[in-house]
This record gives C-alpha cells, structure tokens and sequence, in this order.
C-alpha cells in the first residue's frame, strides 16, 4: 500500500471524468515540489482533468485551472507552485523546451511541473523525481491510467 506521502504507481481503469481527478487529486497530496510529471494520451483522454485533480490537493481552485493549449504555460499558485505545461502546438525537441523555458521551471525546486503532450519535451534530461502518466481511451470508453517513475538511468519512451 502506498502512503499519503509517495506518489502511487500503478495502473487504473477510470470509468468516468470524477475518477479521472480522483486520482489526479491522490497524486496531488502526495507532492512536495521539485516534481515533473509527463501527460500523455489522446485528445480528450482527461490530461487536464487529471491535472485539476492534482492542483485541488494543492489548494487551487478548479475554476482556475485550464489547458494553456495557446499560452504553452500557466503557473498557478496554491501549497506548492504548479506549473501546467501544453506543447499540443509545438514541434518535438529543442524549440518545445525553449518556447516554455523548461530550464528555468526545473529550477524551481519548490514547483510541481505538469507536461502535456510530453513526447514534444524529445530526451530534454529531466530530474529523477520524473513520472510519466499515460492515458489511454477516448470517447465515452473507461479509460486506463497508468503512472510509472522514470528510472534516472534510461531514457523515457515518450511516444503517444
């Protein structure tokens, strides 16, 4: 069993958008800043309904949270600083991580980072405090949501 106090891993059939946050809002209690999670699945999958979840753990308003599909990067402010990345628009690989100023968010130790559509950050070295969700489904099907932690040494399969 996992504590209140490590991010769980695992897989999860989520059958409707309230377990989608649900789990969101489990990982969120979990955080302690200096974390990086990266989003993937289909359009519609529940990236950012996942991501609400997470910052409601945070103290953060669910009305405020939104997908920064054209700002490419909304910071929202509540336990922790939250971080909420969407490089939807943005090529793989060096511009991706540039046009947000990656770097900069890393250096935040007291941040959470949230990346969606994390295959455009390409193999950018990401701190070992790194997991990877993945959502798969779309439509009214369950979807399956799985969170694994990036091993420091292997390179992450971001691919959708």
């Amino acid at each position: 069993m996992v504590s209140e106090n490590e991010v769980p891993t695992g897989s999860w059939i989520s059958r409707e958008p309230t377990e989608t946050a649900a789990l969101g809002e489990r990982v969120g209690r979990a955080l302690r800043g200096g974390e990086v999670f990266l989003l993937d699945g289909p359009l519609g999958a529940g990236k950012t309904l996942f991501i609400k979840g997470m910052t409601k753990a945070l103290g953060i308003e669910e009305e405020e949270v939104s997908s920064p599909s054209f700002t490419l990067v909304n910071r929202y402010q509540g336990r922790l600083t939250f971080y909420h990345l969407d490089l939807y628009r943005m090529p793989q690989g060096a511009v991706a991580t540039f046009a947000v100023d990656l770097e900069e968010l890393l250096s935040d130790a007291r941040a959470v980072i949230a990346i969606e559509w994390a295959e455009r950050v390409g193999s950018f070295p990401l701190p070992p405090t790194t997991w990877h969700v993945r959502i798969e489904g779309d439509g009214e099907e369950p979807r399956r949501i799985t969170i694994a932690r990036l091993e420091n040494d292997a390179s992450p399969d971001r691919s959708s």
